[in-house]
């Protein structure tokens, strides 16, 4: 691809609240919060697509070959490379997917009212808008420390929702999310906790990676954030000279027991 790659950067979350690093933690990706400022080099992810080759998933550079492993993501970012396999095992129900949302955040989710500067409703073609996800929880729920557990737990699932669909596994919109997810999001958290959400992030990197290869490629999806920290570790060169202006303030660390390695790449 010889036309730069632009990546739209995360999807915006809701408002972060203590109070939902336990169920964060219980679905094993609280440690996504410290990447949530990261912003996207488009010229690295350029530079990176460039080099990728899709037959053998790897970077050529004059010196050899290298690539992303399931290693590299664990150590960069925390998240779990064992367990069980995230594949899409449900089917759409008859009805979509409103009912079951309805069930288990209470939103009545429009099927023909269109979202504001969008142009489609917010439940369309098997698709989940994120944005309205986002702002209808924060006008329902006012999270604070007087907060319902049951009103927590339906802000936690939204802030779940959109950090996978938003951040993980965005799309080059990166303002819907497949329904697939919704069965397993809205399930148990220990459960949730049990994938392996290292191994599906780095196949969805490199199936973006493949795509972005292509002659002609103008957007990339993905957790691009993953192959730039794998950048500026593996070719300091490319490292900014003082990557913590990318982190969280230091007053919120106090609520996350284990920072990922990432959090310190240099």
């Amino acid at each position: 691809s010889l036309i730069p790659i632009s990546h739209r950067g995360t999807c915006r979350l809701p408002r972060w609240h203590p109070r939902l690093h336990p169920y964060l933690e219980r679905a094993g990706l609280h440690n996504l919060r410290h990447f949530m400022r990261l912003d996207i080099d488009n010229d690295l992810l350029t530079a990176m697509a460039e080099r990728w080759r899709p037959e053998l998933h790897t970077f050529h550079f004059p010196e050899g070959e290298m690539t992303i492993t399931l290693k590299d993501v664990a150590i960069l970012t925390g998240l779990p490379i064992t367990g069980d396999a995230i594949i899409d095992s449900s089917r759409k129900p008859e009805d979509g997917w409103g009912p079951l949302i309805q069930e288990r955040l209470g939103f009545n989710m429009p099927t023909t009212t269109p979202v504001e500067g969008v142009g489609h409703p917010p439940l369309n073609a098997g698709q989940v808008s994120i944005p309205w996800l986002v702002d209808h929880i924060q006008l329902e729920v006012n999270i604070g420390l007087d907060t319902p557990e049951d009103q927590v737990e339906r802000y936690a699932r939204v802030y779940l929702i959109a950090l996978v669909g938003g951040f993980l596994f965005p799309d080059k919109s990166n303002k819907w999310i497949q329904g697939m997810w919704f069965p397993m999001l809205l399930g148990d958290w220990d459960e949730i906790g049990r994938k392996s959400w290292g191994s599906a992030v780095l196949a969805g990197i490199y199936r973006e990676l493949c795509t972005c290869s292509r002659l002609g490629a103008k957007q990339a999806g993905g957790a691009m954030f993953i192959l730039q920290l794998w950048a500026w570790e593996h070719l300091p060169f490319l490292a900014p000279q003082d990557p913590r202006e990318f982190w969280l303030p230091d007053d919120e660390l106090r609520f996350v027991a284990n920072p990922p390695y990432g959090f310190n790449c240099r």
